[in-house]
């Protein structure tokens, strides 16, 4: 693939996304959803591998599903509302259709069995698309839209923690357990959006932080199974000490960034008398974090393999940009600090 085809595929992922944030009539912000979609397929499949072809069939499938059930629903609203506007929802059955389409779009349990299968056939760089940029859309329409009862986003959330942090377990491919640790942290995010959309804002920009330099390391190190980080201390050293950090951030593990947002969102479900909701999602998120401190076992506790210094991983210099990683990573590890100053920013 050519630098301006890709250039002009990269562009079309902002303008699809603009166009959505943009608009308050359900067809444009369906066009601005669906030029994100057909604009991520050709960048999957730019290295024709049969896995990678499969994982963009299996994409195209499912946003198509979701595509036509949201067509479906924005039509039924505008034939029994008789409006297209998109905060004068009303009716509560489009409303309902038009959450599930979108929570299949992002991947919310139940709707989430293509996720995981998707992202564990593609690179690291289209995974890291897949799990932050194209979320943002449709997150987006769902504050949007005026739910009278929020009954469905908590029973959303709810499921896609516990879904995110028991499809975890026993996985070795490091794209499949970041695809379930991505579905327990949009359930965090829809659990508290219809309470305080300040908060979710907090827990999307943190999930987005402590995801994009937890990709970048891994690029960095060139690592997609759990075995390979047994051997990264021979690649970037440094890297790999602060690599757990990382992982214990997204975990939600004080005194580390992304302990912030989980900690904010229990105190709200429990000043909201959902005491018994913001206990399952805390015991829901242990399971994810056993699978994080795997990988923390994985690459600092464990002894290097017994090879011989050839077989070894030749410690060349990254090919990567570093500065981004650097930065995103010391944000992803002390920024709790900051916690008052970005959520009074945010609540202003």
């Amino acid at each position: 693939m050519t630098q301006i085809v890709q250039s002009t595929l990269l562009m079309s992922l902002g303008l699809g996304t603009m166009m959505t944030f943009a608009s308050t009539h359900w067809l444009l912000a369906w066009m601005g959803i669906e030029i994100n979609t057909l604009a991520l397929i050709p960048l999957m499949v730019q290295n024709p591998h049969p896995r990678a072809v499969e994982a963009a069939t299996k994409y195209f499938f499912a946003q198509t599903v979701a595509s036509a059930l949201l067509l479906f629903a924005t039509f039924s609203n505008s034939y029994l509302t008789g409006t297209w506007n998109i905060p004068l929802m009303s009716h509560p059955t489009p409303m309902a259709l038009c959450i599930l389409a979108l929570a299949m779009k992002v991947g919310l349990a139940p709707l989430h069995t293509w996720l995981p299968e998707v992202m564990q056939a593609l690179d690291l760089r289209i995974a890291l698309i897949l799990s932050t940029w194209q979320k943002l859309a449709p997150l987006y329409l769902m504050y949007q839209i005026p739910l009278t009862n929020s009954n469905i986003l908590l029973t959303l959330g709810l499921l896609s923690i516990i879904v995110g942090g028991l499809g975890g377990f026993n996985q070795v491919q490091l794209r499949k357990i970041l695809a379930y640790s991505s579905i327990a942290h949009l359930g965090w995010m829809i659990l508290i959006l219809s309470i305080s959309p300040p908060l979710a804002l907090l827990a999307l920009y943190t999930y987005l932080l402590i995801s994009t330099s937890l990709f970048l390391s891994l690029m960095l190190l060139r690592a997609k199974h759990i075995s390979s980080l047994s051997t990264s201390w021979a690649k970037i050293p440094t890297l790999t000490a602060i690599l757990p950090f990382i992982l214990l951030s997204l975990g939600g593990l004080p005194p580390l960034t992304g302990f912030a947002p989980k900690w904010l969102i229990t105190m709200e479900l429990v000043k909201e008398g959902m005491t018994l909701m913001a206990l399952i999602a805390i015991l829901s998120s242990l399971l994810s974090l056993y699978f994080y401190l795997r990988l923390f076992y994985t690459t600092t506790l464990t002894t290097p393999p017994n090879n011989l210094p050839g077989t070894l991983p030749w410690r060349f210099h990254p090919q990567h940009n570093t500065l981004v990683p650097a930065l995103t990573i010391t944000a992803t590890i002390a920024l709790l600090p900051l916690t008052p100053t970005i959520l009074a920013y945010l609540t202003w």
